[in-house]
């Protein structure tokens, strides 16, 4: 069990509803609530915060899925596979992180990331508008394949994973910033969902914690939502690049920050 003092609780609370926030908009809340979590906890299991993170993370997912759903038409029919693959990647990722050290993983990723920061940057246009440009099966076959992909990084490593589905919709399948936000969430509680699967049987979630921090977190997901419906693509297209900016100085300290 956690050192749950009330000064450590109160913090968490905190970091718990500022991750739902920016999770709500476009992914990223990991930012905020993991290193959280392990800052205020050095002593815990590493698979218990990360349980604990997940089971409170997933009620602020899914409640700003259910939001988006209200405002932001998503075919439905298209994100389906998707939204199956999601769950078997991340189920396959899960399993292989028991067996490949995530050393190796950590090492690239602010490279991936600059990519993606770089290449939304430069396309000042990228996911301003929302232009689905492919035949209804391609488009179930593209939306399939990067729920399986993304869905195993997830489930194998996880940094930024909100922001690689809202990237990969808006540029594989050409939606706009705020449709891609709305999928992501779908896409992300699958994840979030597959990986309690293993985590809750396990016995590495602290419900004492977790749910108290899933309060918060909902009440963040909740406001953020009503940003991003409120101020639409740019604001989310502007937030994305704050986010992943944040998430690639956060995982090169974390990569190479002993050899400097």
């Amino acid at each position: 069990m956690l050192d749950l003092t009330p000064a450590n609780v109160g913090l968490m609370l905190l970091a718990s509803g500022a991750a739902g926030l920016v999770d709500a908009i476009v992914g990223g809340g990991g930012l905020i609530m993991v290193p959280s979590l392990f800052g205020l906890f050095p002593q815990a299991l590493p698979a218990t915060l990360l349980g604990t993170n997940k089971a409170a993370s997933v009620w602020g997912t899914a409640w700003a899925a259910w939001r988006f759903s209200k405002q932001v038409s998503l075919p439905w029919s298209r994100l389906l596979g998707a939204i199956v693959a999601a769950l078997i990647g991340a189920v396959l990722g899960a399993w292989l992180a028991t067996r490949v050290p995530a050393s190796q993983f950590r090492v690239a990723l602010p490279v991936v990331l600059s990519l993606v920061w770089a290449y939304t940057l430069w396309r000042k246009d990228l996911g301003r508008h929302h232009t689905p440009h492919w035949p209804a099966r391609t488009e179930n076959l593209l939306a399939t394949l990067l729920g399986a992909t993304v869905g195993f990084y997830d489930g194998l490593f996880g940094p930024g994973t909100g922001s690689f589905f809202v990237f990969a919709l808006v540029r594989g399948l050409g939606w706009d910033f705020l449709h891609a936000s709305a999928g992501a969430k779908r896409l992300n509680f699958a994840t979030n969902v597959a990986a309690l699967a293993w985590f809750i049987p396990h016995g590495h979630v602290d419900w004492a914690l977790a749910l108290p921090m899933a309060v918060t977190n909902v009440a963040g997901s909740s406001l953020g939502t009503r940003l991003a419906l409120r101020h639409g693509t740019g604001f989310v297209r502007m937030v994305f690049l704050v986010v992943v900016g944040a998430l690639i100085l956060k995982t090169a300290w974390d990569a190479w920050g002993a050899l400097l």
